[in-house]
């Protein structure tokens, strides 16, 4: 399952039902006269123009008021900001927007209520500035959360990379399993040790990004390959996969095999010699189950086997075991944890419904019914997964 880079969350929104809900902005290069500093307009919430700048940050915010508003912050300096909107006294974050350029207005929707709050403006290069603080004296707002920082994530790290190395110790057990097989010619059995050995690496899928090239070698596809999956590139799981259900002799999976085998057992030597970014491990939560969307749920990844549903169990499996050292950060944070816990069993209990007898069902032979089910509470888990990338992201404090 391949794992796109970081992506970038432009804004955030902590809104009324504890949702972090990424939003889309706009990013324009303004002329520099001055609008007028609040306006309302039919169509929507009102409008503040809030100034970002060394000297004035926070500054244009006069007229506090309960209710659904929309900062415009515009970036009079030479250097881009961060700028979070907070509580002054606790630090406790209800809204953000990072990279807002020199001469550029970048938009903040925040629902406010009764409380105080200021803006923060961490420019590039330079130390955090806190402007001047707003009280708004009456309603119910969204919920704030406290900033995590790069040392908070830490310790969930390096307990994730330990537990990751316990399972490369029975993902190279379980390919040796398989190369066992093959080398004895017993395809049959080769094909029954192919899925434990698979499953056991999907369920790693928050260490891909730090497996580097040897997850390609593990676990890539043909993909942009010139000769398809008869390419001398394509090798690992998907390539043994594709000759065990496509007929291929025994004699010409013995070097796929072997060299699977190798190379996990490489990766598992040398992985206490690596070091996970503790800032994506947030992320990588989020990102499990988003691929398996994009690429198990429309079967790119499937070369014969039709175990994709098994797959998507697995990666659930994995994204449980991210969550399960973030929680700690995510209870005093996250208010929506308990129904996220709820939709993962849910989640499971319909993928375990598809395995009768231990068989997993092809994504071809499911009902319309059944795919229903499974798109839509994959759909609804990355949804609320983006909320944990957001919260766990480090912010700086300074």
């Amino acid at each position: 399952m391949p794992l796109p880079g970081p992506g970038s969350r432009s804004s955030r929104l902590w809104g009324a039902t504890g949702l972090v809900v990424v939003l889309a902005v706009f990013a324009a290069v303004v002329p520099w006269q001055v609008p007028p500093a609040t306006t309302t307009t039919a169509a929507g919430p009102r409008h503040t123009t809030v100034e970002v700048s060394r000297g004035a940050c926070g500054h244009g915010w006069h007229d506090a008021r309960p209710g659904l508003q929309v900062f415009d912050l515009r970036n009079t300096s030479d250097v881009a900001s961060e700028v979070y909107l907070e509580d002054p006294a606790t630090r406790a974050v209800y809204g953000e927007v990072e990279g807002v350029g020199p001469g550029t207005t970048r938009s903040l929707t925040v629902d406010l209520g009764k409380g105080a709050y200021a803006f923060r403006c961490v420019p590039d290069d330079g130390d955090a500035i806190t402007g001047p603080t707003v009280r708004v004296t009456s309603g119910q707002g969204g919920p704030a959360a406290a900033p995590v920082s790069r040392q908070d994530l830490i310790p969930p790290s390096i307990a994730y990379q330990k537990w990751v190395a316990g399972g490369l110790d029975r993902v190279v057990r379980l390919t040796g399993d398989v190369r066992d097989a093959v080398d004895r010619g017993d395809l049959a059995a080769a094909r029954r040790a192919w899925l434990p050995a698979h499953l056991e690496y999907e369920r790693l899928g928050a260490a891909y990004d730090a497996f580097g090239d040897a997850d390609g070698q593990i676990n890539g596809t043909d993909a942009g390959l010139p000769g398809g999956v008869g390419d001398p590139s394509f090798t690992g799981f998907h390539r043994i996969e594709y000759g065990l259900w496509h007929g291929r002799s025994a004699g010409s999976l013995r070097a796929p095999a072997g060299a699977l085998v190798a190379a996990v057992t490489a990766l598992r030597d040398s992985w206490s010699q690596t070091r996970m970014d503790p800032a994506q491990l947030g992320l990588r939560a989020h990102e499990i189950l988003e691929n398996t969307v994009q690429f198990e749920l429309t079967g790119r990844t499937d070369y014969g086997s039709g175990s994709n549903l098994a797959t998507a169990r697995a990666n659930l499996d994995g994204t449980r075991e991210v969550l399960s050292r973030l929680r700690p950060l995510l209870s005093t944070r996250y208010p929506e944890l308990p129904e996220l816990d709820r939709e993962l069993d849910e989640t499971q209990d319909t993928l375990d419904g598809l395995a009768p007898d231990g068989e997993w069902t092809p994504l071809s032979r499911l009902t319309r019914a059944q795919r229903e089910k499974v798109d839509a509470a994959l759909d609804g888990l990355v949804e609320r997964l983006a909320s944990v990338a957001t919260l766990c992201e480090p912010r700086r404090t300074v």
